[in-house]
């Protein structure tokens, strides 16, 4: 058996996530208390108790996102003997590649929190509030062919790129609130169900790029190392270890594709993988595991439950 854990990204949070772990294992608490020190902000409590609003907000979900995430794998670590290097391969969705390269030690917990903060905080600069939008394209004639012509469609009144081929039957569209008004109607006319999403800018697109400016500079001083197993890149759908090409693949993932299915996709064939465990909130990525990868087991690690049926699996 070959596994990979896999990273959640944005759009998974919820009041409340982290709450079981931290009450029942002082590990979790402690990265709660880490990543809360890093920010100089009780970010472990917006978590617990919310507002929704202020938990949503993307300078908070990012990185409340990877501590819930990275406080799983320091609980398997340890309390249940499960370190990532057990693993062959890691990967995150999105901001989750943060979580994922943090949970393989490539990057500090601290560091990895504040680069999170910035993220979120110059992504939200980058486009004016309104002007972006995003959209997910669903049902069973969805595939990358149709989003690629329904953003070509919007992209003759501005900028309309595939953000996030996520699985067959759901890809995301993001730019110009304009062009993604027009991507749809073409999305629409090819028989594709299209849903405006409740984003506070679009992500993944060239629209980004004053972001992903912030991010090289704040990446060109960050600490990396090569992490303990090959964390599979967004943009090239392929396993990286190389300290250099990673800090290079996060600045091109801010305006870059998030090319998700096809990640999975080689996981499971040319990288062999048979089980994929999700690792923080939600089950997003388990879902979108057993559409891509069918073959192939897939299960969320959210609860402490979860942790000690997985850990019991593996002595099997």
């Amino acid at each position: 058996m070959t596994l990979a854990f896999l990273f959640p990204g944005q759009g998974s949070q919820t009041v409340g996530m982290g709450g079981s772990l931290a009450g029942a294992f002082a590990s979790a608490r402690e990265v709660f208390d880490e990543v809360d020190e890093a920010l100089g902000q009780r970010l472990s409590m917006l978590m617990r108790e919310g507002p929704e609003d202020q938990l949503t907000l993307t300078e908070n979900a990012q990185p409340a996102l990877m501590a819930v995430s990275v406080a799983v794998a320091r609980v398997l670590t340890v309390e249940f003997g499960i370190d990532v290097s057990k693993a062959g391969y890691v990967a995150g969705h999105s901001l989750g590649e943060y979580s994922a390269l943090c949970a393989a030690g490539a990057i500090s917990l601290a560091d990895t929190a504040r680069l999170l903060k910035l993220r979120g905080q110059a992504m939200q600069r980058a486009v004016p509030v309104g002007k972006g939008a995003m959209a997910s394209l669903i049902g069973p004639k969805t595939d990358l062919a149709l989003a690629e012509a329904a953003a070509a469609a919007g992209s003759e009144v501005g900028v309309c790129v595939v953000a996030n081929d996520n699985n067959a039957g759901n890809i995301v569209i993001s730019g110009d609130k304009a062009a993604v008004d027009r991507a749809i109607e073409k999305a629409k006319e090819l028989g594709a169900r299209a849903i405006p999403l409740n984003v506070s800018a679009p992500f993944h697109c060239p629209l980004m790029q004053s972001a992903a400016d912030e991010m090289a500079d704040a990446l060109a001083d960050a600490k990396i190392v090569a992490p303990i197993v090959p964390v599979v890149a967004n943009v090239t759908a392929r396993p990286e270890t190389d300290p250099e090409a990673i800090r290079r693949l996060l600045v091109e993932q801010v305006t870059g594709r998030v090319r998700w299915r096809e990640s999975m996709e080689w996981m499971a064939s040319e990288g062999g993988v048979t089980r994929f465990a999700e690792i923080g909130s939600g089950k997003v990525l388990t879902g979108m595991a057993k559409r891509i990868a069918p073959d192939a087991e897939s299960l969320a690690l959210n609860a402490p439950e979860d942790l000690d049926a997985f850990a019991k699996s593996l002595e099997g």
